[in-house]
């Protein structure tokens, strides 16, 4: 799990919800439980793992029945939640519980929530909604789960079966990692200069996410002085995150590749420089992953000096260890 005494040492810990069925504890409805290695043994050694489970702490209690959306357009979310066999509807008590809940969670500013797919409570996206002849369309979201995302539109969120997808997991594990660096940034009582310095060092990086947003960002950084700092901060906060969580492209990626190359050209032999293009064009041909021309920029780093590019986020938005750029 991640490190406990992060606290100790002054330090807030990166927080990541994560529903309890998916730590491996037995609260489904059927006494079992859905552990899943990745979120427990991988990003438990990272974030500080904060568990929930809509179901039980609203008081259905284990085994116990099923519950399921029903199409109702008159209900938030367009769907009542209701337990089928018995008819209890348990819309009002679970979006009661979960406004309670959300005002404690949002006390210990959460990067992350990883929640189970599927679930009526807690899916995040595709959950079946039963329409009024009894077949189901996936068009819902978990009750709980989409009052969360009201909540707190910024922070990622992503079920635990998305997280299969190589692409997907480190959208998501990039995005926790770098609202954690904004909040770190926000509590160092920062200056106009240093947000300067903040969007230099993200350049590369916003750019494989969206030019367009990188392009305002830098427009809001430039007109620092004509705007209240607290008003521009949270303008700059919310694109920086918004523009991050657009999935960063292979198209996109190339490109900064090759922008990273042009700092080369004057120090770098036509041996190395030719290694880096061939490198770039291997992995654009989805030949190599992003791991192996990233690995010749640094050791070229170590090497020569290129200060602006060795301060760029893009080369290490996450520990290497993850090894989440380790795919073709």
């Amino acid at each position: 799990m991640a490190d406990t005494n992060s606290e100790a040492r002054g330090e807030v810990p990166i927080r990541v919800l994560v529903s309890a069925c998916l730590l491996g504890e037995p609260v489904r409805f059927d006494g079992m439980h859905k552990r899943d290695a990745y979120v427990v043994d991988t990003l438990g050694r990272y974030f500080e793992l904060v568990r929930v489970c809509p179901e039980v702490e609203v008081g259905m209690g284990v085994p116990r029945e099923t519950i399921r959306l029903v199409a109702d357009p008159d209900a938030p979310g367009g769907a009542r939640l209701v337990a089928p066999k018995s008819g209890v509807d348990w819309t009002g008590r679970m979006a009661a519980w979960s406004r309670e809940r959300l005002d404690g969670l949002a006390a210990l500013d959460l990067c992350g929530y990883v929640c189970k797919k599927d679930s009526p409570s807690s899916g995040m996206t595709r959950v079946k909604v039963y329409g009024a002849h009894g077949i189901p369309d996936r068009s819902g979201a978990g009750v709980f789960t989409r009052m969360f995302m009201d909540r707190f539109p910024l922070v990622p969120v992503e079920e635990e079966g998305r997280l299969n997808d190589p692409a997907l997991r480190e959208n998501f594990v990039q995005r926790v990692f770098r609202m954690k660096a904004w909040r770190d940034f926000l509590a160092s009582s920062p200056d106009r200069g240093d947000l300067v310095a903040f969007h230099t060092d993200h350049k590369l990086l916003l750019l494989t996410h969206a030019r367009t947003a990188y392009t305002e960002l830098g427009r809001l950084v430039a007109a620092a002085k004509t705007m209240p700092w607290p008003d521009l901060l949270a303008r700059y906060g919310e694109g920086f995150l918004r523009a991050l969580a657009h999935p960063a492209t292979r198209g996109r990626t190339t490109d900064v590749l090759l922008h990273m190359l042009g700092h080369f050209r004057r120090v770098l032999d036509a041996d190395d420089r030719a290694e880096l293009a061939d490198a770039i064009a291997r992995y654009r041909a989805e030949q190599v992953p992003l791991v192996v021309p990233l690995t010749l920029f640094r050791h070229h780093l170590r090497r020569h000096e290129v200060p602006w590019l060795a301060r760029q986020v893009f080369l290490d938005p996450h520990p290497a260890e993850m090894m989440l750029r380790n795919h073709v």
